[in-house]
């Protein structure tokens, strides 16, 4: 360890269901809850870069964010990674996972000196692939292990995949710990779907956990929440997506 102090910073994660599912609706609520919740790092999915989704959620509140994109599947959609200055990314680098699918992780030395790769994957969502999304996280975590020197690692996104999929188990077996889980005893019973109603909307699957913030080394979860998780005033069918975001305190060092 090379820090002089522990830090604490707050992580996230959201699936922002691209432009789909009545987003000119979804957006007032989306930059409402990121200017309120302003999260130090951020991992976003099925983000449409033309539209500059990431960044209208960057400029939503006070802080200040630099967008790390990867994309997934075709060159203007994919992940994306906000950090918040006074915070800075480095060695930005992005995984081609397969079925349209990607990882991009960023490293960001804190101020105490401790060393943090942080991470935004989405893996493959047809429910009954359940091998092809533990394929997809065995090449997640053997880039991982070869990522810059760190202390401490954060992997948030949408894993499309239930707590008890191989998918997850294997984050587990690789010393992983959902955030959630860790601070709550359990992981939340639906991430998916959130209550948004629209007509074109995804209904494959069943309701259950899809979304975790994982994380390993020297990290201590402090506290986690469900978040993006309120629907508009007046239209319980209106929320920020179909997924509801994840937060987490965490203690590096």
């Amino acid at each position: 360890m090379h820090e002089e102090s522990v830090d604490t910073l707050l992580a996230a994660t959201l699936n922002i269901r691209n432009l789909a599912d009545r987003w000119d609706e979804r957006l007032p609520l989306l930059l409402a809850d990121m200017a309120a919740l302003q999260p130090d790092l951020i991992a976003l999915q099925e983000v449409v870069y033309p539209l500059q989704q990431d960044r209208l959620l960057g400029a939503a509140g006070e802080g200040r964010y630099e967008a790390f994109r990867a994309w997934a599947g075709r060159p203007e959609y994919g992940n994306a990674v906000l950090v918040k200055a006074p915070l800075e990314g480095s060695d930005a680098d992005r995984l081609e996972l397969g079925a349209a699918r990607s990882a991009g992780r960023v490293r960001v030395v804190l101020p105490g000196g401790a060393r943090l790769i942080f991470v935004a994957v989405h893996l493959h969502h047809l429910t009954p692939d359940v091998e092809l999304r533990a394929a997809q996280v065995d090449a997640l975590l053997a880039w991982l292990d070869a990522s810059p020197a760190h202390d401490a690692m954060v992997v948030g996104g949408d894993f499309n995949a239930y707590p008890g999929e191989p998918a997850c188990d294997r984050m587990r077996a690789a010393g992983f710990v959902s955030a959630l889980a860790a601070a709550n005893g359990e992981d939340p019973a639906v991430t998916w779907p959130s209550g948004l109603r629209a007509e074109a909307m995804d209904t494959d699957g069943d309701p259950g956990c899809l979304d975790y913030l994982w994380v390993r080394g020297a990290a201590t979860v402090e506290e986690a929440r469900v978040v993006f998780d309120r629907p508009a005033v007046g239209d319980p069918t209106l929320y920020p997506s179909d997924h509801v975001g994840l937060a987490a305190r965490l203690r590096i060092g």
